[in-house]
């Protein structure tokens, strides 16, 4: 990961190098504007989805959807090279859905959408074993 990448994008990131088949090739954007993707996120074939903070909220909130952005772009990654388009897979839940990034009592997290219960930090996913 860039060290120049703003926090609010590491976690989320770190979270996707530690658990997911795929990994993007990441790139600074030329932002211009709020409304330009900062990053674009690579995928193996080439093709690439661009994420962005948000404007206004407070920093977890801005981890929360920044980790959404880069789930968007996991799970069309994973499908594209024929891999199950399911990620951060819920533990409780395996083969059937994502966690949801969310912020519970002022922290980003991962929490099964089905229960609400929380599963890490965003940035606290534990390494993928295999």
């Amino acid at each position: 990961m860039d060290k120049v990448l703003p926090a609010t994008l590491q976690p989320a990131l770190k979270d996707l190098y530690a658990n997911c088949a795929v990994r993007p090739t990441v790139r600074l954007a030329d932002v211009r504007s709020w409304e330009e993707p900062f990053v674009w996120l690579h995928a193996p074939d080439g093709s690439g989805q661009g994420v962005q903070i948000r404007r206004g909220g407070d920093t977890p909130h801005q981890v929360a959807d920044l980790a959404d952005q880069v789930q968007e772009w996991a799970v069309e990654a994973l499908w594209l090279e024929g891999l199950p388009a399911v990620w951060p897979e819920c533990p409780a839940h395996p083969d059937t859905h994502p966690l949801s990034a969310t912020v519970t009592g002022g922290v980003a997290v991962w929490a099964c959408p089905q229960t609400k219960t929380v599963i890490a930090a965003i940035g606290g996913l534990p390494e993928r074993n295999g």
